[in-house]
């Protein structure tokens, strides 16, 4: 984890993130890659960047609000009958919000990073 000091800028645009494959199993089409990096922990929640490369892929969600930085996608939340339920596009400055276990489908034309915040997950009884 890269840790943001308290007033002290971090250039986001700049920062490093490692992509890995998408696995077969969940890649469409293309050779997308995904990669992401935690900067910090503010009140229990977690602030990172992450970034996709030109492809499609599926993905199971987690409960997430996110700003888009560059890049743009279109996006597709699939219903519990397989069928596209809803579709948005995202691109720079795009503010989104997802929940734990929806079902998407991601386009990505031209990369796409964001900055996402997750809560901290419930602690087990």
């Amino acid at each position: 984890m890269t840790t943001l000091e308290p007033f002290q800028p971090l250039d986001v645009a700049d920062l490093g993130v490692v992509g890995t494959s998408v696995p077969d199993d969940l890649r469409l089409e293309g050779e997308p890659s995904t990669g992401f990096i935690d900067v910090a922990v503010v009140g229990g929640a977690t602030v990172g960047i992450w970034e996709m490369t030109a492809g499609s892929m599926r993905d199971i969600e987690a409960d997430e609000v996110f700003v888009v930085l560059s890049g743009e996608a279109t996006v597709e939340l699939i219903g519990e009958d397989g069928r596209v339920a809803r579709t948005i596009e995202l691109r720079a400055g795009s503010l989104c919000r997802l929940e734990s276990g929806m079902l998407t489908r991601w386009h990505v034309p031209t990369a796409l990073r964001k900055i996402y915040v997750v809560p901290d997950p419930e602690p087990e009884p």
